[in-house]
């Protein structure tokens, strides 16, 4: 370890209780000078008295200023020290989830602060989203050929958070080689995901296990699936007997991928795809008089930061009432949220105010959220983002 970080008297009970964020006014700057310190350096965090709370690396201009990846010990990010974690993460995904397409590392909550990585077969895509975990990049990958064999690593280090901290984009495969679009299983169906183009890692696995649920949603129904993206809800309604699906996204390339994704589970007949801004597509839908069975609202994060959750639930309100629009009595509207700062309960009254918006009632009928290759560390909330309702519009008494 390079040298220690000490923390102010009464500032180590979150630490102590298992947390792994040191806050920057949580440091005893006299003793330790956030400005002598660099990113990724690491350090033995320490209570007041000297007491060892575990090993951490630095991120010192950040609020946030440094991560434990050990707690209780002194131990050196190595790639034998990664190997294990990734081989303890691997374990856990294998006891669950069927093939090898899946979340394999999620950053603190499986102990490796900073790292995202997605596993598409024999590929992996990884994100780096702080300076800290960055400069640990061969050890990382070290870790990952060691465990998993991989035929090849792709870096997707573009992310928004990357470049608000005013990081550098690096898209590049640092190990193997890696196809510009992957195979993946999800639910029995196939997709091909746009790993060096499409957004994020080129899918999301999140929303696993509420995509299941539309095998006793989707049969019979007609679809429309807002934000689509390259179809993971609406191809999957479609193979799980949807009678028809409409996809819905701004991006002419994500619905290429629908389209491409309809042709490879055989579904061409039954899926088509509309482009331009879901609000806008919405409004249009029920001008023409379009009608469906079940609606899929599931947008990118409106909130991106707290400040902004008040404009945000306005927005999930919106969208939701343009849905419940869409919907006859007795549909089914699914809405989902990504944002971390949304919880569930002002979700929930995003979607009744769009019901009284739309003079209807509705009521929740399941919930759901991220699957268990997203698991949720308990003292970390933030590791606990994604949200699914399913809810009815109800008929009329009497009707």
């Amino acid at each position: 370890m390079n040298t220690d970080l000490f923390l102010r008297a009464g500032a180590d009970r979150r630490l102590a209780a298992g947390h792994l964020w040191v806050f920057s006014n949580e440091v005893d700057v006299q003793r330790s000078p956030l400005q002598s310190f660099a990113a990724g350096d690491l350090v033995q965090v320490r209570r007041a008295n000297g007491a060892l709370l575990g090993s951490a690396y630095m991120e010192p201009q950040s609020l946030i200023c440094a991560r434990l990846y050990a707690h209780g010990r002194e131990q050196a990010l190595s790639s034998q020290w990664l190997s294990a974690l990734v081989a303890r993460a691997l374990a856990s995904r294998e006891a669950l989830l069927p093939g090898q397409c899946y979340r394999l590392i999620y950053g603190d909550s499986d102990g490796i602060p900073g790292l995202v990585v997605d596993r598409f077969g024999e590929y992996l895509v990884m994100q780096f989203h702080n300076a800290g975990i960055e400069q640990h990049e061969a050890a990382v990958i070290e870790a990952l050929a060691s465990v998993l064999q991989p035929a090849g690593i792709l870096l997707r280090a573009d992310s928004r958070s990357r470049r608000e901290q005013g990081l550098a984009d690096r898209v590049e495969v640092v190990f193997g080689e890696v196809p510009e679009v992957l195979p993946l299983q999800e639910n029995g169906v196939a997709f091909a995901a746009p790993v060096l183009q499409g957004q994020k890692t080129g899918w999301f696995y999140d929303h696993r296990m509420a995509r299941a649920r539309l095998r006793d949603y989707a049969p019979g129904q007609r679809v429309l699936d807002v934000y689509s993206y390259i179809g993971g809800w609406g191809i999957q309604a479609a193979a799980c007997g949807a009678s028809a699906v409409l996809c819905v996204d701004s991006s002419a390339a994500a619905l290429a991928g629908v389209e491409a994704n309809a042709r490879l589970n055989g579904l061409e007949s039954r899926v088509a795809v509309r482009q331009g801004q879901a609000a806008d597509v919405l409004q249009a839908l029920r001008d023409e008089g379009r009608q469906f069975d079940l609606v899929i609202v599931d947008p990118p994060a409106f909130i991106q930061r707290r400040r902004d959750l008040k404009k945000g639930i306005k927005a999930y309100q919106r969208i939701n009432e343009l849905g419940l629009g869409l919907l006859g009595p007795g549909g089914v509207l699914v809405s989902a949220s990504c944002s971390m700062h949304l919880s569930r309960a002002d979700l929930l009254l995003a979607i009744q105010g769009a019901a009284r918006r739309s003079e209807c009632d509705v009521r929740v009928l399941e919930q759901g959220g991220q699957g268990p290759d997203h698991p949720v560390h308990p003292l970390i909330p933030e590791t606990e983002y994604l949200k699914s309702v399913f809810c009815r519009r109800l008929s009329p008494a009497g009707i």
